[in-house]
């Protein structure tokens, strides 16, 4: 299988968006959200367009074999000290999971020893249990950070910690 990664243009927005219903479908049992009235799921637009007008920001698409298979954002960190990309948000769609496709995107993207910013909540057991397996796996260094978010669930952990 051919696994790509495609920066999503701006006109492409309405697709990354609708593919982030799934994403908050799938999400839905341990975040505890409902549908809004119209049968969708609530996006918060503003933080969604960002990826598209903030430095370091970016929306990728996870194509397979030429199809399209979900979505990477990825964020700069906004965490004070910490000057790293952020693995914000990665979905991929039911029928392409366990295929190898995300441990190839981290491998990718993370193997180059640059720092990368990683949180995801301990309620999210697919998560937890990906990342978990990757980590234990992969030659990269990651650390633990403490951080006001780890109350809410919230893990964060640095890879490939800058050494001084």
């Amino acid at each position: 299988m051919q696994i790509e990664l495609v920066p999503a243009s701006a006109e492409q927005l309405p697709l990354v968006r609708n593919l982030y219903q799934f994403y908050a479908y799938d999400s839905s049992d341990w975040e505890d959200e409902d549908v809004e009235i119209d049968g969708r799921f609530y996006i918060h637009e503003p933080h969604l367009a960002r990826y598209w007008q903030e430095p370091g920001w970016s929306a990728q698409l996870i194509l397979a074999d030429g199809f399209i298979a979900g979505f990477l954002l990825i964020e700069h960190s906004e965490l004070p000290g910490i000057d790293a990309a952020e693995f914000a948000d990665l979905f991929i769609l039911r029928k392409y999971r366990r295929r190898g496709i995300g441990r190839a995107l981290v491998a990718q993207l993370m193997g180059d020893g640059a720092p990368w910013l990683l949180r995801f909540y301990r309620q999210d057991a697919v998560a937890c249990a990906f990342w978990d397996r990757l980590l234990a796996e992969l030659p990269l260094r990651a650390v633990q950070i403490r951080t006001d978010d780890e109350q809410d669930g919230l893990l964060t952990y640095l890879i490939n910690p800058p050494t001084h």
